[in-house]
């Protein structure tokens, strides 16, 4: 597990000597489309889900956040540095469980909560909740998409040999990583659940949290990615509040949860809700 000498150590090294990869458009990786959700996961004959703002109403990542660090920054040798210091979790219950958190959707979140709700959730048992979730991670997609693009920032294991928890792809590395859409993803997510289960918000953000910080745990995300995330799901989510019919499918989602909950089902692994715990009181770095 790292020591706080480790990440001082890497830290210091990279400020003295870190080699940046000049990156001009002309040889960014081609950009990246929003996930594909062609047809209603609990229906195939449906059409699939559509995102609940348009592009006008959407808030603008571009604008909301800052950019990523610059090359010979404090902020990206921090970032270079908690990428090194991070290798180290290679082989301990935390790899295990950024592992597990490179599933993403809500049928994926959903399971990763089960922890917090108390029990395991089929996701045919509630398809409002769910057609909640995957609208709104078309909304999601959208605008992460958008920021990435502009910025075209190069993912943390590109260049390197550094063990990451998932197969390197070229689909993969190609792909843009400022800010992390699995982060945003999460954090949106974890909003929503907190809205629909205000007594468990609290579970509900650590979890979400975790979520975000197993892309760095994972290689696959700067911890400036991770950050970026969660102020940018949170920008989009205050307005989708602002949204009558995301607000109508968030009303069936309460009573559709509740019902679910109150039926009762199988309860979640004890061994992976101590390592959920574990991992939420280990601070990452």
């Amino acid at each position: 597990m790292p020591r706080p000498s480790v990440v001082f150590a890497a830290l210091l090294t990279v400020l003295l000597a870190t080699p940046l990869a000049a990156q001009t458009d002309a040889a960014s990786p081609p950009e990246r489309s929003a996930p594909s959700l062609d047809k209603d996961r609990l229906n195939p004959a449906a059409p699939g889900p559509k995102a609940y703002l348009s592009e006008e109403a959407a808030p603008s990542l571009v604008a909301i956040l800052p950019p990523p660090p610059g090359g010979h920054s404090v902020a990206e040798a921090a970032d270079r540095a908690a990428f090194n210091a991070t290798r180290a979790y290679q082989g301990t219950a935390r790899w295990a469980l950024a592992t597990n958190d490179v599933a993403e959707g809500g049928a994926a979140l959903l399971e990763d909560y089960a922890c917090v709700l108390g029990q395991r959730l089929d996701r045919t048992r509630v398809p409002d909740l769910m057609r909640l979730l995957d609208r709104t991670r078309l909304d999601v997609a959208r605008a992460t998409r958008e920021a990435k693009r502009r910025y075209r920032r190069l993912r943390p294991f590109v260049g390197n040999d550094a063990p990451i928890c998932v197969v390197r792809s070229p689909e993969l590395a190609d792909s843009y990583s400022y800010p992390s859409g699995h982060a945003s993803q999460g954090w949106a997510y974890g909003l929503i659940m907190a809205n629909l289960m205000p007594e468990k918000a609290t579970q509900f953000l650590v979890r979400s949290r975790l979520y975000g910080e197993s892309r760095v745990v994972c290689g696959v995300h700067w911890l400036s990615d991770v950050v970026a995330a969660r102020t940018g799901a949170s920008a989009l989510v205050a307005v989708l509040l602002a949204d009558a019919g995301f607000r109508a499918d968030l009303e069936k989602a309460r009573a559709d949860l509740k019902r679910a909950l109150d039926a009762g089902g199988p309860k979640p692994d004890p061994v992976i809700c101590a390592r959920e715990d574990a991992a939420a009181r280990q601070p990452l770095l």
